[in-house]
């Protein structure tokens, strides 16, 4: 594939808010003076570590360490090559890239192929929905309360029926069998290549950032011998454990809401029902359980990082609806939102709810939610005989570890007089009971803790070793000194006097890691291009390159922009300053074994003179 001329990458990256792009995935806040932080994309944390600097284009995990600018995060999130990433903002930005061999924008291959597969054939299926053979789909639709307006809205479309109409569509559009058959948009079978939807209604499945990458289809017609819904396989750009129908449109107001509220209904219609009555942050998984990858997903979306949100999980009144309610409850303790469960009356569905009782009865859902660990304290004890001292006995000791799970210690003890007055037994008794469970969980946590692993370098065979870090700097003045001028040069280095910054970093530093980062800045060829930071930042020597990540993302210690100029200016000349100083006591030392009246002894003479003269202009610039 042919090269991106430089110029063009480093233009498109100049040109491409990094916040945007990772605010379409992480719930970003203020985090100080030019920062931004949010809950990590990379692993799983229950309070936020991963700050974005928009300014010099550049992101950070103080937990993970996994650090780098707009383009390495969309190879780690998306799985794309350099070239992807950068075609990829390119189109975002309608940039015009050029490559080193003047030509063109190659044809490129690989997942953009899929996302342009699937996003044809989202258009394609759109555009069926409004033929006369899509009678039948649209009539279904209708059924539900779902006028053309609401399709529209949603992406709903129609594959008709057939077995290779949208095979000879989309090749007329130049994409080969073997991509709309990686695309999961085809089958092969006796019959040869053909549609893997046929016959049946079609809702777009999209990733956060909005791109389609699957479809969920539903059977229409009698003589279809499918599932009720067919989904997309697993495929390079679809994993359906990790995908959220309707996260796309819900993540806007995920995240603005007060309290932020995510509502998880079971199928397509019903969030189109929920979102069409008022109730927007609503979301369904795609053919699978709600899971821990949902639910890193939905956190990262929500900001997740204290109590104050919710989680509505709306299921059947049905014994499969309640079974999936229990499912979900075994995930409760990964949010740090309050969840909740929100059963309709007569065990309706949302989209049926809307149908028979309007949006006003969808929205009333939230005023009904039950809090989860009392819907699954009340599952519990629904399959003992309360009436009997055994049934009562056995029904505590079921229920105990529920409440022993509850990690707000002013929750619990309203939990477990919920549970006494459930039982009628005293509450001294229900207490302890839970406090036993509790205890339980305690020792298997100490157990658990116990275990460790020890990381091995896959070169070498021996222990890896472990990356420096601000936490394990000594904390001595000369340390404080040398790390507040890297975050300054590092965050702000493109806006201080060149001249003034090079001087400051020319001299060794007296700390190992925070030398090699300096070394890494100093030799940074143009601190005033966009991008420089991150070069440099790569650049540095392990194990020191995450310790320079840090000091890029800590937020620098000052009230504004200007102050943390100021500030940076300072910390050079105070380096500059130090420099002379240790270059003054060398020579005063070397002056007294060298005969005054030499020539070495008239020169360092002079370089004395010279050094006070350069202090003294310092201290009084």
């Amino acid at each position: 594939m042919p090269r991106i001329r430089q110029a063009d990458v480093d233009e498109v990256k100049a040109r491409t808010n990094i916040a945007d792009i990772v605010g379409e995935r992480v719930a970003l806040k203020s985090a100080g003076v030019g920062s931004l932080k949010g809950l990590c994309p990379f692993h799983d944390e229950k309070s936020p570590s991963f700050h974005v600097r928009p300014q010099v284009g550049y992101y950070h995990c103080f937990g993970c360490g996994e650090s780098g600018d707009v383009y390495s995060f969309l190879r780690e999130m998306d799985h794309v090559s350099f070239t992807e990433a950068v075609e990829r903002l390119a189109g975002r930005i309608g940039y015009a890239l050029h490559y080193e061999d003047g030509g063109s924008a190659p044809e490129t291959s690989g997942r953009s192929r899929l996302y342009a597969a699937n996003t044809a054939a989202a258009e394609y299926f759109r555009g069926q929905l409004l033929t006369a053979d899509a009678e039948a789909g649209r009539r279904f639709l209708g059924e539900r309360g779902f006028d053309a307006g609401a399709a529209a809205h949603f992406g709903v479309g129609f594959a008709p029926r057939g077995w290779d109409k949208m095979l000879k569509a989309l090749t007329a559009q130049g994409f080969t069998r073997d991509e709309l058959s990686a695309a999961g948009l085809v089958s092969t079978g006796q019959r040869g290549v053909y549609d893997r939807f046929r016959g049946r209604l079609v809702w777009p499945i999209r990733d956060v950032s909005g791109q389609t990458i699957g479809f969920g289809a539903r059977k229409l017609f009698d003589d279809d011998q499918g599932p009720k819904y067919l989904n997309t396989p697993e495929t390079p750009i679809y994993k359906k454990a990790q995908v959220l129908y309707g996260l796309d449109l819900a993540k806007r107001d995920i995240s603005r809401g007060d309290p932020r509220r995510v509502v998880v209904v079971e199928g397509y219609t019903d969030v189109m029902a929920c979102h069409l009555a008022g109730l927007t942050t609503a979301i369904a998984t795609c053919g699978t359980a709600f899971g821990t990858d949902h639910i890193k997903v939905l956190r990262r979306v929500m900001g997740d990082d204290n109590a104050s949100g919710e989680v509505v999980f709306t299921f059947d009144g049905d014994e499969a609806g309640q079974k999936a309610a229990l499912r979900a409850f075994t995930e409760d303790d990964r949010f740090n939102a309050q969840t909740f469960v929100a059963v309709a009356p007569d065990g309706l569905d949302p989209c049926d709810l809307r149908l028979q009782r309007g949006d006003a009865a969808v929205r009333s859902l939230m005023e009904t939610k039950q809090p989860m660990f009392e819907f699954a304290i009340d599952r519990k004890l629904s399959g003992f005989d309360l009436s009997t001292v055994e049934g009562r006995v056995g029904a505590l000791r079921a229920a105990a570890p529920i409440v022993a799970e509850i990690r707000d210690r002013l929750l619990r003890p309203g939990y477990e007089r919920v549970l006494a007055r459930r039982l009628g037994m005293d509450p001294t008794e229900v207490h302890n009971e839970v406090e036993r469970a509790s205890r339980g969980g305690s020792q298997t946590a100490r157990h658990e803790s116990t275990r460790h692993e020890v990381t091995i370098d896959p070169t070498t065979g021996a222990p890896a070793v472990a990356p420096v870090t601000l936490a394990s700097l000594p904390r001595t003045a000369d340390v404080a000194v040398e790390r507040d001028a890297l975050m300054g040069a590092l965050q702000y280095g493109h806006q201080i006097d060149q001249a003034l910054l090079g001087r400051a970093l020319g001299s060794p530093f007296r700390t190992p890691g925070l030398d090699a980062v300096r070394e890494a800045v100093a030799a940074a060829p143009d601190r005033t291009r966009a991008g420089w930071v991150t070069d440099a930042v790569n650049s540095v020597r392990e194990p020191y390159r995450s310790l320079a990540g840090e000091l890029l993302m800590t937020p620098f210690p000052a009230r504004n922009e200007a102050g943390a100029v100021a500030s940076t200016t300072d910390l050079a000349r105070r380096l500059i300053m130090r420099s002379l100083e240790h270059e003054k006591q060398e020579l005063l030392g070397a002056v007294q074994r060298v005969p005054a009246d030499s020539d070495g002894g008239r020169a360092l003479r002079m370089r004395l003179r010279d050094i006070d003269v350069e202090r003294q202009r310092f201290a009084e610039s």
